[in-house]
């Protein structure tokens, strides 16, 4: 992380952050430490991300209701 006295620092992932930079790894939504989903490592909004891509499947059975997030 490149030293920049105007972006504020957050710690998340056991990680510092500069703000903007804390993003979904899917959709690229800026996110709050402490207020998002992690897998291997890297953040996720919790949904619809990380519900998506790594929550159980089939809900809904296949109802317009259900979907695949890729």
């Amino acid at each position: 992380m490149s030293q920049n006295p105007k972006a504020e620092r957050v710690t998340s992932l056991g990680k510092d952050w500069h703000r903007p930079c804390l993003k979904c790894e899917k959709c690229n939504k800026t996110l709050s430490p402490g207020s998002h989903a992690e897998h291997d490592g890297k953040p996720y909004c919790h949904n619809p991300c990380y519900n998506a891509l790594f929550g159980p499947k089939g809900f809904g059975r296949g109802g317009t209701e259900s979907f695949d997030y890729k």
